[in-house]
């Protein structure tokens, strides 16, 4: 189904050799964190399953325990991102985003803007049955307002399929939009999160070129002057993701290494939970707009076995 990542099926491939090398990096004072990095971001996930399964048959041990036991700070949360499977790894960080005081909604754009409606109704199960919890009860519980509609049009993943485009309705939703934010006083938001979180992607681009016909702008900079806050980022973070989701993540890793200080989480999400979709593209998208690699970014903002594992996930440089 994706073909366009930088981790790909590792071959050939040996489970219990690699569970021998990892226990034996692991084992005993100090820890060869070299080995760990070389095989964890050199086998894609279903792999790395296969590795835990046979480190726990022929040690007993969990090697997730192993790794936060052995390891630490921003390299230990790699690995360990890199061995959760991916709809775990989502659920798992749209769980974190709205636990305790404060809600990430930076962390629940960025998932449900992006993910298709097939892995939005995955990660709902996935996190059903981790958390025995339903996540659009969790998400209405901690926001609210148009932010909170959005998200919930964005949950119930029921975005039109991509079969032909209807000029009419091109040219009709094109004229909604244009009503509801430049020619309104106050603004229609929920006309906004209808179209944009309901209509197919191929639909929605041709609205993009018909608005701009119509209004002069694009449609990114009525949502910038008529809306604000988290509403205006999550229909900003859906416009780009309907344009292309490399360029909206390649945008999103050069903003977390951008200026001082690096916002590591949104790093290592974007860099493990896109390793195996589309980080080749994504790579492109950056160089293309950014002037600079997404390698080279990553080797000037971080530093140590971190970097040495971000760069191998990275999977080469572009320059």
């Amino acid at each position: 189904q994706y073909t366009r990542g930088t981790v790909t099926a590792f071959a050939p491939f040996d489970a219990r050799a690699d569970a021998e090398a990892l226990r034996k990096a692991m084992k005993g004072l100090g820890t060869d964190e070299d080995t760990v990095l070389t095989i964890l971001t050199t086998r894609n996930n279903a792999q790395r399953q296969e590795i835990a399964s046979a480190f726990k048959t022929l040690f007993g041990r969990d090697l997730v325990d192993d790794l936060k036991s052995e390891l630490t700070g921003k390299f230990e949360t790699l690995m360990v991102s890199l061995m959760r499977p991916a709809y775990i790894f989502d659920a798992h960080a749209l769980k974190h985003a709205i636990k305790g005081a404060g809600t990430n909604e930076k962390v629940l754009t960025e998932i449900l803007a992006s993910r298709t409606p097939a892995e939005v109704q995955n990660i709902k199960q996935v996190y059903q049955q981790e958390y025995e919890a339903d996540l659009e009860d969790k998400i209405t519980g901690e926001t609210s307002g148009h932010f909170q509609r959005l998200l919930v049009v964005l949950l119930q993943a029921n975005r039109d399929p991509d079969v032909g485009v209807d000029e009419a309705l091109v040219e009709q939703d094109a004229q909604v939009l244009f009503r509801a934010g430049e020619l309104k006083w106050g603004t229609d938001e929920e006309k906004f999160i209808t179209i944009l979180g309901t209509r197919s992607v191929s639909h929605l681009r041709r609205v993009f070129d018909k608005y701009m016909t119509i209004s002069g702008f694009q449609i990114e900079e009525t949502i910038d002057r008529e809306t604000s806050g988290d509403l205006e980022k999550l229909l900003l973070a859906v416009v780009k993701c309907i344009r292309s989701v490399p360029a909206y993540f390649a945008e999103t890793l050069y903003y977390s290494m951008k200026g001082a200080g690096t916002d590591d989480d949104t790093l290592i999400r974007v860099m493990v939970s896109r390793s195996e979709v589309d980080l080749l593209d994504i790579r492109r998208e950056f160089r293309k707009n950014f002037a600079k690699s997404l390698y080279q970014m990553i080797q000037k903002d971080t530093s140590g076995d971190y970097r040495k594992a971000l760069l191998l996930l990275c999977g080469g440089d572009d320059d």
